[in-house]
């Protein structure tokens, strides 16, 4: 089965291709783009059910000579990590397409540009969760910055250009760093094995014994690239600037895939290739990650910009994340993987709402809105679905994610993730507060005065010129409500697939994982 993954690789990047072909036709290219991305799911899904929790480490595999002289290798395979990662690409690409569907371009640019863009993305988010070579993963992992910046430089809001660059040059900057670790780990295994190799699994065997100084030298080049990329505080301020400003199905992906990088980063590569390093360092990656949760969630709170607001709950989430890798449990562990999943649907649906809120009344300013629950209750009630999952109500799927991390971190790291609990109170203020000042209360702001009669006017939805969430737009909400729903009362089929592989990266660490001492 192992063409299912180059299938998944290679689809996007053919309908990336015809689609861009297809730019003075946008209805065509809107059917195509659609079509291409519902078949990557059928895929996605034949790969989940190929896929045996309880196998070998890497499955799906194939591998074929890329640079026979330095020893690269076109070589791809999944574990339970990688294939959840690309499942939930699979699921959000259709629902970005579906969501973009009425979308205002920019003057100048088509559909067909921008879904080209789009399905290109995937082809590169597909390689970088698949690729087991680590040459080839910085390839991907580079490579995926380029259709982003033209999402973000070409389609996106007033100050896109510097958005657009700022983000670039961040990415651009940890990828160079992280470059020198891997012709590090070349020059090592040569050492050591007498070939340079980039293969993942024979470098696992070969750095785990390098001296301590060597570990954390290519451990720092691999973590400083992660960490922009995650993002963890301070290295996050491009995140804020490119999530304003990107266009929302583009920020979709921003915020609920390509962040995650970052956190796969570092349990694919900073911990199994360096676990003396990663052990060494983990206080440090610690204190970033609740810092990070503190002040992510404050200035969320203090947000004037919906669409800032969502980014800078993102900062607040990845904490945990971070939290959840490095305190070194299973149960943690775990938690952190499915958070990745689950802060994907929740954050890819909060910033679908968000753009329909934007569409409706023109403008991204917490200020211009008040009081639409009274037009749009329906779409008033899925934001506050949303916003509920975003901050981990019971019942919902990231109440899951987060009890996991934080009840597997305390036992061995009780201080940092007392501290990370406070993020918990900081969710409910500030996603209750946006709810308010948007939904609830009488109609007020520029945004949507004029549309209703004025100040004081008497609302009549049935008049009003403020319409609710249309069919389209409930057949793009209704894959998110259900998974964030489902997930939230049985996790177990994700949780089966992404434990084994969590378990087998931290018995590479080589650390006491409290939770597995109880169960035996």
């Amino acid at each position: 089965m192992s063409w299912v993954l180059i299938a998944l690789l290679l689809l996007p990047l053919v309908g990336s291709l015809v689609v861009a072909f297809l730019r003075g036709n946008d209805g065509l290219a809107k059917s195509v783009a659609l079509a291409v991305s519902l078949v990557e799911l059928a895929l996605a899904v034949l790969a989940w059910t190929a896929y045996d929790p309880g196998g070998e480490r890497l499955q799906l595999t194939s591998s074929a000579d890329w640079i026979p002289a330095l020893g690269v290798h076109l070589s791809f395979g999944v574990d339970g990590i990688a294939l959840v990662m690309i499942a939930l690409i699979a699921i959000l690409v259709p629902v970005v397409i579906g969501g973009s569907w009425a979308d205002r371009l920019p003057e100048g640019r088509s559909a067909g540009g921008f879904l080209a863009l789009l399905l290109a993305m995937q082809t590169g988010m597909v390689g970088v969760f698949a690729a087991t070579d680590v040459f080839l993963f910085y390839v991907f992992f580079e490579a995926v910055l380029v259709p982003m910046y033209f999402l973000i430089g070409r389609f996106g809001g007033p100050n896109r250009q510097y958005a657009a660059m700022k983000f670039f040059l961040y990415s651009l900057f940890g990828g160079l760093i992280m470059l020198a670790s891997v012709i590090g780990l070349y020059v090592v295994s040569r050492e050591e094995i007498g070939q340079g190799t980039f293969d993942w699994e024979t470098l696992v065997t070969v750095t785990r014994d390098a001296p301590l100084s060597t570990q954390i030298w290519l451990f720092l080049g691999f973590f400083v690239a992660f960490a922009i990329k995650a993002p963890l505080v301070p290295l996050h301020t491009w995140l804020p600037d490119a999530g304003a400003e990107a266009p929302v199905g583009a920020g979709v992906l921003l915020v609920g895939v390509l962040d995650k990088i970052g956190t796969f980063g570092f349990l694919r590569y900073c911990l199994p290739l360096f676990p003396a390093a990663s052990r060494e360092l983990a206080p440090l990656v610690l204190v970033l990650a609740v810092v990070g949760i503190v002040y992510g969630s404050l200035l969320a709170v203090g947000q004037s910009d919906m669409k800032r607001f969502v980014a800078y709950t993102s900062i607040a989430h990845f904490g945990f994340i971070a939290l959840g890798i490095f305190a070194f449990s299973s149960q943690a562990g775990a938690g952190a993987v499915l958070y990745m999943v689950n802060h994907g649907i929740s954050t890819g649906m909060l910033f679908l709402v968000v753009g329909m809120v934007m569409a409706r009344g023109g403008s991204r300013l917490i200020e211009d809105y008040g009081g639409m629950a009274k037009l749009t209750p329906v779409l008033g009630g899925l934001f506050f679905l949303a916003g509920l999952s975003s901050l981990a109500l019971p019942g919902t799927n990231s109440f899951v994610s987060e009890f996991l991390v934080l009840i597997g971190s305390y036992p061995n790291q009780p201080v940092y993730t007392v501290v990370a609990a406070v993020g918990m109170v900081l969710a409910a203020l500030y996603v209750l507060w946006l709810y308010q000042r948007v939904f609830q209360g009488p109609v007020r702001g520029s945004a949507l005065v004029d549309l209703v009669g004025g100040p004081g006017a008497a609302v009549d939805p049935e008049r009003a010129s403020v319409p609710d969430l249309n069919k389209r737009e409930l057949a793009v909400l209704a894959p998110l409500v259900a998974l964030i729903l489902v997930l939230g009362f049985y996790p177990k089929p994700v949780l089966d697939v992404i434990t084994p592989s969590v378990g087998a990266t931290l018995s590479e660490v080589g650390v006491a994982d409290p939770v597995a001492q109880e169960g035996k």
